[in-house]
């Protein structure tokens, strides 16, 4: 399956398509649906497999569509 079918927004698309990848890996493709609709998963694979964009992608891209576009208003919180 390749990124773009992965529901991704345009950016994350061209990132992931700029460092060299088009096609997710099995654990991806299973993983990254589940992770974007909010629940949670426990997902086992070889090393070496992408485990960790499996669940690190769709998390930027759940905080670039918070914080990531100039046309959205933007809050920050100071934590002291």
């Amino acid at each position: 399956m390749l990124f773009e079918d992965l529901s991704l927004s345009k950016s994350i698309q061209k990132a992931v398509f700029e460092e060299g990848y088009t096609e997710a890996t099995p654990i991806q493709e299973q993983s990254i649906p589940i992770v974007l609709s909010g629940r949670d998963l426990v997902g086992c694979a070889q090393t070496g497999t992408g485990k960790t964009a499996a669940f690190a992608i769709p998390i930027i891209h759940q905080l670039h569509r918070m914080v990531g576009s100039s046309k959205k208003a933007k809050t920050y919180v100071h934590l002291s």
